[in-house]
This record gives C-alpha cells, sequence and structure tokens, in this order.
C-alpha cells in the first residue's frame, strides 16, 4: 500500500457531507410524516395507522444510527489527519480503516432503511390497487 496522506481522509469529507445532507433529509421528512400520523390518529383512533407509525419508528431509528456510524467515521477521519500531522502514520492508517468500517456500516444500514421504506410503499400500491380492482 502506498502512504497514507492528508489527501486521503479528506477526500472523504465532501462524500461523507453529502450522505449526511442526504441522511438529515430524510430524518426531516420521517418527522413530518410521523407528526401528520400522529395527529390523523389523535382526531380518528384509525388503528390502520399505527402500523405505518411503526414502520417510521423503525425507519427513524436506522437513520439515527445511519448518522451515528456516518458522523463517526468523518470523525475518525479528522483524527486520521491528525494523525498524519504529528506523524503517526501506522496509527493513522489503523484508524482511517476503522473510518472505512463506519462508512460502510452506515451505508449497509441505508441500504436496509431502503428495503424497509421500499416494501412500505409496496403495500400503499397493493392497496390502490386493491380499491382499483373494485
Amino acid at each position: 500500500m502506498e502512504e497514507l496522506t492528508l489527501t486521503t481522509p479528506a477526500v472523504l469529507f465532501s462524500a461523507i457531507s453529502l450522505i449526511m445532507l442526504a441522511y438529515t433529509n430524510r430524518f426531516l421528512a420521517y418527522a413530518s410524516v410521523i407528526r401528520s400520523l400522529h395527529d390523523i390518529y389523535l382526531e380518528k383512533q384509525d388503528h390502520s395507522l399505527l402500523r405505518q407509525i411503526k414502520n417510521l419508528k423503525l425507519r427513524l431509528n436506522l437513520t439515527r444510527w445511519m448518522q451515528i456510524f456516518g458522523i463517526s467515521s468523518l470523525l475518525f477521519c479528522v483524527v486520521t489527519m491528525f494523525l498524519i500531522y504529528v506523524h503517526l502514520n501506522t496509527m493513522a492508517v489503523w484508524v482511517f480503516g476503522l473510518a472505512l468500517i463506519l462508512l460502510i456500516i452506515s451505508l449497509s444500514l441505508l441500504i436496509k432503511e431502503i428495503q424497509i421504506s421500499t416494501q412500505a410503499l409496496q403495500h400503499h400500491i397493493a392497496d390502490i390497487e386493491e380499491h382499483l380492482g373494485k
């Protein structure tokens, strides 16, 4: 492996920042939908909304963990840069490796969250198709 330089972890900054922006947008969208469903549930006491709220709660928790692992990855990239700066290159390589693993975990959680989101939308499509068939 070539020597780790300040450029390598710095390149991940923009990628992780964009990912965190996307995660935050997902979080805000879920929060908005949950608030709306909460108000509707208090008004109508419709128990069918509980399944949607439960699904959103799971997705919200996954998004929280995605953010935690993504932020941790960014933090370890900064630590890597500091370690390179103070000439602790061997330690920097290991810390950067940890940053990459945390980013992999974050992205894996994103894949899981997307699968859950897609399944929820497929349930809505099936409901629409059922009503159209009547």
